[in-house]
């Protein structure tokens, strides 16, 4: 019994070691011959956490990632060049201090997000630790001041609304601002969260109906959602931009005249909503908000240079320091004495015998 015992380990032994064997020398074919599965490829990328399955996220989608607010997708966006960021007082500083001056505002230049068009701009906005983008513009200087209706000037305002469609089609609801916009008050106050509105936009004057397509749109300041119908409204937007009817239209323009002129197409057809933000709220140098306890932005619109604007908006802010200033030590009888001041500078850039148009 003893001896059948050691011959059936024997024999176990025996056959492992052949086995083995075999299996080192079906290896080294394998490896000799370079032989894989097409199979097993294809599975190994399908592994749980192998890395293979996540697309990197470009700079892009990084950076409006960091800037946008967690709970919604929301980010604010701005566009700055060397001109908006040079000078002794410049208009990216008047910006940023109206955030710093304003009710309930500091907090959102975390969610802030300027797009530079060119390298001094990007690093302006690095050195200021900000969200930056520096956006691509195919060899085109958008580095100076361009003069409103100049032919650089609604080149470079098209070349914004390609960057917005990109990012409504990132997913990314926001608000757009120009740099001449002062924030004085949190807009989401007086922003409606409904979301079937799919547009609200500023004007340069109010007819005191919010749903009013009479109302002169300013695309300085808007809020708008991203959904099918925003992205084909922006897409729609950009092809007239070459169409025969619109020649020699800035963007803004040619937006609103497609609103009047394809009413079906856009609200019927379309679905889409849009609603007109009241100057008492969203105030401008067209149409001064009457009430500096109400007023949410102030716009410099109705101004042709820099140079005009970032005189009047600093008269704006001090304006607004004297009414803090009033308020924090409660003086109400004074409050109803101040009143912005003129809007000198502005009036004046457009020579003084030649009315002021809507900008």
């Amino acid at each position: 019994m003893m001896e059948y015992s050691k011959n059936r380990i024997g024999y176990l032994i025996v056959l492992v070691i052949i086995i083995a064997g075999a299996l080192h020398i079906a290896s080294s074919i394998s490896g000799f011959f370079k032989i894989s599965s097409p199979l097993k490829y294809f599975q190994c990328n399908l592994l749980p956490n192998s890395g293979f399955d996540d697309a990197p996220k470009d700079e892009l989608e990084e950076v409006l990632e960091k800037a946008s607010m967690r709970n919604n997708k929301t980010v604010i966006i701005a566009i700055v060049n060397k001109a908006y960021v040079g000078g002794e007082k410049p208009m990216l500083d008047l910006f940023l201090e109206s955030f710093w001056l304003g009710e309930d505002t500091q907090q959102l230049v975390d969610n802030l997000l300027l797009v530079a068009v060119d390298r001094i701009a990007y690093n302006r906005c690095k050195f200021l630790r900000l969200h930056c983008y520096n956006l691509e513009t195919n060899g085109t200087d958008f580095s100076q001041e361009k003069l409103y209706m100049s032919r650089e000037f609604i080149d470079m305002m098209w070349r914004r609304t390609v960057f917005l469609i990109d990012v409504l089609k990132r997913g990314y609801n926001f608000i757009f601002t120009d740099t001449d916009v002062m924030w004085l008050r949190d807009p989401f106050l007086h922003l409606s969260l409904n979301e079937t509105i799919d547009l609200q936009v500023s004007c340069d004057k109010f007819d005191k109906n919010q749903w009013s397509t009479a109302n002169p749109i300013n695309t300085g300041f808007y809020f708008i959602r991203s959904n099918n119908k925003t992205i084909s409204l922006f897409q729609r937007w950009h092809d007239n931009k070459n169409n025969s009817n619109y020649t020699g239209m800035k963007e803004q323009d040619v937006l609103q005249q497609m609103i009047h002129s394809e009413k079906s197409l856009l609200f019927n057809q379309m679905g889409l909503k849009i609603r007109y933000l009241d100057t008492l709220y969203f105030s401008g140098f067209c149409q001064d908000s009457p009430n500096m306890g109400l007023v949410t932005t102030v716009h410099a619109n109705c101004c042709r240079s820099i140079s005009a604007k970032v005189g009047d908006l600093g008269s704006v802010l001090r304006d607004w320091k004297k009414y803090l200033g009033t308020v924090n030590v409660g003086s109400v009888n004074n409050m109803s004495d101040i009143r912005w001041s003129s809007h000198v500078n502005c009036h004046n850039s457009w020579g003084h015998h030649e009315p002021v148009p809507k900008v």
